[in-house]
Order: C-alpha cells, then structure tokens, then sequence
C-alpha cells in the first residue's frame, strides 16, 4: 500500500477510478454481431445506462449518480432525437452486471452505457454478445475492448500517442520510462514503448520500482544514475497524482536528476488535484488532458443544472448519448451497428473529439499542457478533427 508516500495537501479529490479499472484482471472479449438492433428514428430509442449503485459505498452511489445526471443533462441537448434512458444498478458484482445487462436487453434496450468496472463490463458483453447489443463501457481497460464491447474511457495507448508524437516534434527522441511495479505501471509502461517507437523516438531506457515509499527510495539512486549517464531527453512517468508522483517529483530532482534539463512527462492526469500542480519537481512538465475549454463548460452546465461539480469520469455518459443521438439523426439505416459506432469522423463530446475503434477501443483527441507556475497552460491545443496532426 501507499499510505506512507506524501500526498499533495489537502487532496479534494482523488482521481482513480480510471486506473482502478486497469489493475483487474485481464477478459477476454466474444465476438457479437455487428448489425446491430433495428431503431425507430421517430420514436424515442431505448437506452440502458448501467451504474454501480447498490454495492454499499459511498463513492459507487456519489458516481452512479453524476453518471445519470451527466446522461440525463446530454439527453437535453439533442436535438431531434428522443432517448428513453433506463437506468440499471449493478452494484460491484460482474453477475449483477450480467443479469441487468440480459433484463435491459429482454426490457427492449437497442444499446447499452456502462458498467464502469471492466470485469463488470466484460460481463454485460459477454451476457449479450448473441443478442446485436453493444455495450459502451466508461471502463478504459483495453484488455476488455472487441467484439461487441468498446471502451469510452481515456486509455493509455492514446495517451502515451499523443505525449510521445509531441515530445519527439520538439526534440525529445531519447525516451526513459519509469513506472510503477503494479498491473498498472507494467500495462502503462508497455503503452509508452509502443507509443514512443511509433513516434521514430527511442527508449533510452526502462526503470521500474516497487510500490512503497521504501521501495522508491531504494530504487531511486539508480533510476537517477541511469538519467545522469547521459543519453535521456525526457523522462515518461507512469505513476498518478494518488500514488507516487508526489515523492517522484521530490526525489528526482534531489538525487540530481535536473527537470529543466530533462522533460518529465506524465502518463496520467497532473492536474487532480490541482494542488499537484505545485509541487516544484514537475515545473515544465507535460501531461495531457482533455479540451479545457469544451470541458469546463460541461462542469458549468453541470454544476448550474445539479448544484455539483460532476465525477471526473461523468462526462463519459454525456459522450455515449451525444454519440447514440447523432447516430440516430443521422437518418441511416444500421445508426447502433458496429460499422456506425465506429465511423472514423469520430463524435464531438464534453471532452472533445472522439472515436471508437474497430478493436473496441477508442481515440480522444487530447491538448498538452505544461505546468507553469502552478498551473497547467495548455501548449499543443487538441485538435478538432480526425484529420488533423497526430491522427
């Protein structure tokens, strides 16, 4: 555990219900069909948005809600298009999940949203993979993606394309990856190799280090004398802002490691809590995050119409209806088959542009931001079409 490692002060909001989802263990997905269910454009299209309320804890119940709301308040948006959203509480249990996910479907569901969890949702796609359902999880765990089940959550591989292609254009070719020595920091690790040749950059090298203050410390002097031989442009780190990278931040650069002479670069989001942005180890480094600009008017319009900021990973129910919806107003005749949800145009969500892919998994176009000051400046802005660089 890492109760021991420092954490940024008063943390509000502890952001790892994405990465929670990668450290379960690998699904395997099953081929559906990929017609899809037939759709009334003139009438409204049964959606069911499943939750994990009704396993006992509080945080399930606090997103469950936000994920609702994030739908509901999407559903007021569309124009044309009528969604009877039905609302489906799986708990935490991958039975539950199946079970609701076979009811929605009986109960005349054309599609699915959620579950979260990816054993959960690897088992709401496997209970109606022979049914021409498809289930539009909120988990990002691309173990879990094919068939008839995508991933809307931010995944590493896009993550890592996006930070590794922006590195190497500014001159950053001579990678080094650290992570952390759990399912996660291995999985994010894999993500970055695979990103940074695909960017004509190279590895300069892999360091890993067990998942404990101790272990940080131990593993410290030789991460930091890999760096100081020579040879490494920038440094990809793996760990979030709820685990290691405060104490990453802190003994890099006490064991010499210089971060105004060597980039560090961020796999996950540096900017929740904000109050990571001050840590003085991470001045000038690069993560990447959604649109601001498209998602802090989502947290306006949520907070106006709920009276709350909404779950970090809400605005992935948002972006599932307004996908469903402009498939539907679209007028074809398959608008929930394979061949529509995975049209390369992509869709236009509260976090900007994204598209699934034919694999299950998803591309989101993502901004780069620099920490500055104690604040993160966005300097390679996301892009607002498939067409762009980087895609």
């Amino acid at each position: 555990m890492f109760a021991a490692l420092r954490t940024p002060r008063n943390p509000l909001l502890i952001f790892v219900t994405l990465v929670s989802s990668l450290l379960l263990a690998a699904c395997e997905p099953v081929p559906g069909s990929g017609n899809g269910p037939s759709v009334d454009s003139g009438a409204a299209v049964p959606v069911a948005l499943l939750v994990p309320a009704g396993s006992g804890n509080t945080g399930d119940e606090t997103l469950a809600a936000s994920l609702k709301q994030a739908a509901q308040l999407a559903i007021s948006d569309l124009n044309g298009v009528k969604i009877d959203l039905r609302v489906y509480n799986t708990g935490s249990s991958p039975d539950q999940a199946a079970a609701m996910a076979s009811k929605a479907v009986d109960e005349g569901a054309k599609i699915i949203l959620g579950p979260v969890f990816a054993e959960s949702a690897n088992a709401a796609g496997r209970a109606v993979a022979n049914r021409g359902v498809s289930v539009l999880s909120f988990s990002n765990n691309t173990d879990i993606a094919g068939g008839n089940v995508f991933v809307l959550g931010p995944t590493f591989p896009n993550t890592a394309n996006r930070l590794a292609s922006f590195a190497a254009a500014q001159g950053k070719r001579n990678i080094m990856v650290v992570h952390d020595q759990t399912p996660a920091g291995t999985i994010g690790a894999g993500a970055v190799q695979v990103a940074v040749a695909r960017a004509g950059a190279s590895v300069a090298g892999i360091a890993s280090y067990p998942f404990s203050q101790q272990g940080i410390v131990e593993a410290m002097p030789t991460i930091a004398g890999r760096v100081k031989a020579g040879g490494v442009d920038a440094i990809f780190l793996t760990a979030d802002t709820a685990g290691a990278l405060p104490l990453l931040a802190e003994m890099l650069p006490d064991n010499g490691v210089n971060p105004g002479q060597v980039k560090f670069i961020g796999l996950t989001r540096w900017d929740i809590p904000s109050a990571t942005l001050a840590l003085p180890g991470l001045q000038g480094g690069w993560f990447a995050m959604p649109d601001p600009n498209m998602n802090n008017r989502f947290k306006e319009r949520y907070e106006t119409a709920f009276g709350a900021a909404p779950h970090p990973i809400a605005g992935l129910a948002y972006d599932g209806i307004a996908a469903i919806g402009a498939l539907v107003k679209s007028g074809r005749p398959d608008p929930l088959s394979r061949a529509a949800l995975t049209q390369p145009s992509g869709f236009v969500g509260v976090n900007g542009i994204f598209r699934l892919r034919p694999d299950g998994t998803n591309e989101r176009g993502l901004a780069v931001a620099e920490i500055r000051n104690g604040q993160a400046v966005v300097i390679d802005a996301a892009p607002r079409s498939f067409g762009m660089a980087g895609f």
